[in-house]
């Protein structure tokens, strides 16, 4: 059975980067790694009419904090064969945001903290109801939220498909998320938590994670 690793963070953290970056050095191990990106746009019904609705479809859907969790943590259930799966045929499956970003999420918008209900909720209908698999390592990329909003902005400027949401466009938002992210890992929520800068080796923390040697550098900037 495989590790299950994840990467959690702010929008324009540099997630899908460092995942990729992580996969890389993993692959030049000779391991054989899976990677899913969640929401699953494109993949699940539940994903798609969340993004639509971040976008101003769906009447007041994107209005209601936990229609949109829901919509969310299903399109996790529908990927639990998959996981489960990939576990089982790879040394690492490695997703990018996971529960805990539905967690995080809920409880700024409803601007509680990492102890209030709408935390112990996603916990309770993800991992309880939905049986969603446990990770054994959480990874939070901490990156200052103004860096990470120009991130998103410079992306949204260079391609046209990545119009910004409605959550990636509320800075109050995506502050209010990063503390709740912090208190996440500062309690190793459901499982252990690793907790990185923007300015992360890579090839240091693939070898940390699989606890193997670390060797000289594999992985391009």
């Amino acid at each position: 059975m495989g590790l299950l690793f994840v990467i959690e963070g702010v929008d324009g953290a540099g997630k899908n980067t460092l995942a990729r970056r992580l996969v890389s050095a993993w692959e030049c191990d000779g391991l054989h790694i899976a990677r899913i990106g969640f929401p699953r746009y494109d993949r699940s019904v539940h994903a798609d009419l969340a993004a639509e609705a971040l976008h101003g479809e769906h009447g007041d859907t994107a209005g209601s904090v936990h229609a949109m969790a829901l919509l969310f943590a299903l399109d996790r259930r529908d990927a639990v064969d998959e996981i489960r799966k990939l576990l089982s045929h790879n040394d690492v499956v490695l997703l990018d945001r996971y529960v805990a970003s539905n967690a995080a999420y809920t409880a700024a918008r409803l601007e509680q903290t990492a102890d209030g209900g709408a935390v112990e909720w996603i916990r309770a209908l993800e991992f309880d109801r939905f049986g969603v698999p446990i990770p054994d390592i959480q990874i939070l990329l901490d990156v200052p939220v103004a860096l990470a909003a120009e991130r998103a902005a410079a992306r949204e400027s260079a391609d046209a498909a990545r119009t910004r949401d409605a959550y990636e466009r509320d800075g109050s938002l995506q502050s209010r998320t990063s503390a709740v992210y912090g208190a996440l890992a500062a309690a190793n929520w459901v499982s252990p938590w690793h907790v990185v800068t923007a300015d992360v080796d890579p090839d240091r923390l693939a070898a940390e994670l699989t606890n193997q040697p670390s060797g000289e550098p594999r992985v391009t900037p």
